[in-house]
């Protein structure tokens, strides 16, 4: 089928709309139907009922007259009894022919080379004799009710006759080339990038609102804070450790993802140095500063790897955690996504306090996003704070996660578009279907910056070449913003794109699919897009 522009069009009759639609089906999908198209000139407003841009012809505007059609001493009347008008249908459909030409080839995006543009009538009521002839067009230039399964192949070949013989024919990318110049040049398009920069404006002041809560932990020096997705809870990890800071205790904030330790690092570089924390990062990586080796590549999934992980490198940092001098521990240590933690990866935190029975231990979690299989849990005896309220998703993607959240939610965000659900045919493949999706997003408004790609079962191609660079560099692709982060609900938690297409690309016996759906679900803040086979959709 032809794209048709725009999406919804509104139509002046349904005849337009019966035409459009046998257009579509008899032309490639590489062609454009442009409905309803107004162009100005100093002179008068047109309007081209129809204009229909193919390639390997040329450009063709469509004038519809509907009802009957006669021609009484040289005037073309549409209508029959009281019910006549005298029309100009050629000049009408020449006219707006020529004004939309001016405007298109005015574009500096326009190529400079002559194109193939004419135009046709389309009677789809009246039947007209093949005799037909008037000085001002030719029969072969009309289509009556009985030519409309030719409509495709009639302007085709008037595309394709008109202009020099030696002119090029009209080229795909020319195609698109005109579709975007009809949509305007120096003018704002829709702001989806506005619209979302006005949601995280709302959704920072309500989270500064939850930083009363610091007052009460304050009196609390060990204390879990438990909250669904976008309830601020990273945000209150960072701003504790913050004040903490500042007052000159020695904090460490840890986390067990690489790219979430990447954006604590980037948030917490931005500040004053007196507020920085003495450690922020990966809880294996303390590991490392404290004298551990690197270890096997944290994204191999042998059990050799799994125990070094779990086991040994817990032990090991238990011991070389006895063993630190006064000024390398800490008053505090602040862990975020701590449903991720390990039983064993808690005894080498505890151990790296200065007062190991009463300092600071502040956690935040949500036990619907343990993707993993560790839930473990610190020794230690922890006051619950509940976050109860949604701060950071549009009221339409946490809807569509609440269900998997485990507690009630006050959906406090902005409001956005629909999350859209596309569903996956047998034998399609749905990272085909996201990447599509992906570049619709792009199409619409938004910057590679703000727009990722999750999956919750194989990685997705790109994310395969660009990790198999190193997992560093991998991860600088996510704060570069020069093209769309392709990456897996694993790696994501504690992250959060504008625009999201997950792709539901899992098998159905993997492990924790509904924690993993969770969590993709939740990492968009502003527009979701769900790819997946009916069943994932519903």
């Amino acid at each position: 089928m032809a794209r048709v522009l725009p999406a919804h069009p509104v139509y002046g009759h349904p005849s337009e709309e019966s035409v459009v639609e046998r257009l579509r089906d008899q032309l490639s999908e590489d062609s454009l139907i442009v409905v309803g198209q107004r162009v100005s000139t100093d002179e008068k407003e047109h309007e081209v009922d129809i204009l229909v841009a193919m390639p390997g012809a040329g450009i063709v505007a469509i004038e519809v007259k509907a009802g009957q059609i006669t021609v009484e001493d040289g005037q073309w009347i549409q209508g029959s009894g009281t019910k006549q008008f005298v029309i100009d249908p050629v000049t009408q459909c020449r006219d707006a022919l020529y004004a939309l030409r001016g405007f298109v080839s005015a574009d500096p995006r326009w190529p400079r080379q002559y194109q193939r543009w004419t135009h046709m009538l389309v009677f789809p009521n009246a039947r007209i004799p093949d005799d037909f002839a008037l000085p001002e067009i030719q029969r072969t230039r009309i289509a009556d009710r009985e030519q409309l399964d030719q409509l495709a192949s009639i302007a085709y070949r008037l595309a394709q006759q008109s202009g020099p013989s030696d002119l090029s024919f009209l080229a795909p990318e020319t195609v698109n080339r005109l579709a975007e110049v009809l949509g305007g040049r120096g003018l704002p398009q829709r702001d989806v990038v506005a619209r979302a920069s006005e949601n995280a404006d709302i959704a920072d002041a309500l989270t500064r609102e939850q930083s009363v809560l610091l007052r009460a932990v304050d009196a609390l020096p060990r204390v879990e804070i438990r909250g669904g997705a976008g309830s601020g809870k990273t945000f209150l990890a960072l701003e504790q450790a913050r004040r903490l800071s500042r007052d000159g205790q020695r904090v460490a904030l840890i986390c067990s993802s690489h790219g979430l330790a990447g954006y604590l690092k980037r948030v917490t570089s931005g500040w004053r140095r007196r507020e920085q924390p003495a450690y922020v990062g990966e809880f294996h990586a303390l590991g490392v500063e404290w004298g551990a080796p690197v270890g096997p590549d944290e994204r191999e999934r042998t059990a050799e790897a799994a125990n070094w992980w779990e086991e040994e490198l817990p032990r090991l940092m238990t011991e070389l955690a006895d063993q630190l001098p006064e000024g390398k521990r800490f008053d505090a240590v602040i862990v975020d996504e701590a449903q991720d933690f390990a039983d064993t990866w808690w005894n080498p935190v505890i151990r790296a306090l200065r007062d190991r029975e009463n300092g600071r231990l502040m956690i935040v979690g949500d036990a619907g996003q343990s993707v993993f299989q560790r839930t473990g849990r610190p020794p230690v005896d922890l006051v619950p704070l509940v976050l109860d309220h949604n701060l950071r998703n549009t009221r339409q993607i946490a809807t569509a996660f609440l269900p998997l959240v485990g507690q009630r939610m006050e959906l406090r965000g902005g409001t956005g578009p629909a999350v859209r659900y596309v569903a996956v045919g047998e034998g399609e493949d749905p990272v085909t279907i996201g990447d599509d999706e992906a570049v619709r997003l792009l199409d619409e408004g938004w910057e590679p910056r703000d727009v990722a790609l999750l999956v919750t079962g194989s990685r997705h191609p790109m994310q395969v070449e660009l990790q198999a660079e190193g997992n560093d560099s991998y991860w600088e692709t996510f704060w570069d913003g020069e093209d769309i982060f392709y990456g897996h609900v694993l790696g994501f938690k504690g992250l959060e794109r504008p625009a999201v297409v997950l792709v539901c690309n899992h098998r159905d016996d993997i492990d924790r699919l509904r924690e993993r759906i969770y969590v993709g679900l939740s990492r968009a803040t502003d527009v979701l897009v769900v790819v997946g086979n009916t069943d994932t959709s519903d």
